[in-house]
C-alpha cells in the first residue's frame, strides 16, 4: 500500500496550459484622414451596418464607430433599422418604401 502512494507521487505535477493566447487590438480612436475619407465614401454602401463592422473593417474603436454612425445618420448616408442599448442596426439609404393600400 505505500509502495503504491510513493510511486505515484514521483509523477510530475499536471502542467495546464494558458488557452489561446489572443492579440490586443490596437484600433484607432480618432479618425485620419484615410480613415473619414474611407467611413465616407465605403460604409453607405454596405448592407449590413453596425458598430462591431465598422470596427473590424475601419480598425478603430467601438465609441468612435458610435459616433461615425450618429453622424452619418444625421446627414441621410445611412438608415437606421434597429436600435437596442447593446446593438444599433444600420442599412445603406434608400429611396423610401410607399406602401399603398
Amino acid at each position: 500500500m505505500a509502495a503504491g502512494k510513493a510511486s505515484a507521487g514521483s509523477k510530475n505535477k499536471k502542467k495546464w496550459s494558458k488557452g489561446k493566447v489572443q492579440d490586443k487590438a490596437n484600433n484607432a480612436v480618432l479618425f485620419n484622414a484615410e480613415t473619414l475619407a474611407k467611413l465616407e465614401k465605403e460604409v453607405p454602401a454596405y448592407k449590413l451596418i453596425t458598430p462591431s463592422v465598422l470596427v473590424d473593417r475601419l480598425r478603430i474603436n467601438g465609441s468612435l464607430a458610435r459616433r461615425a454612425l450618429r453622424e452619418l445618420e444625421t446627414r441621410g448616408s445611412i438608415r437606421l433599422v434597429s436600435a437596442h442599448n447593446a446593438q444599433l442596426i444600420y442599412t445603406r439609404a434608400t429611396a423610401p418604401v410607399t406602401t399603398e393600400a
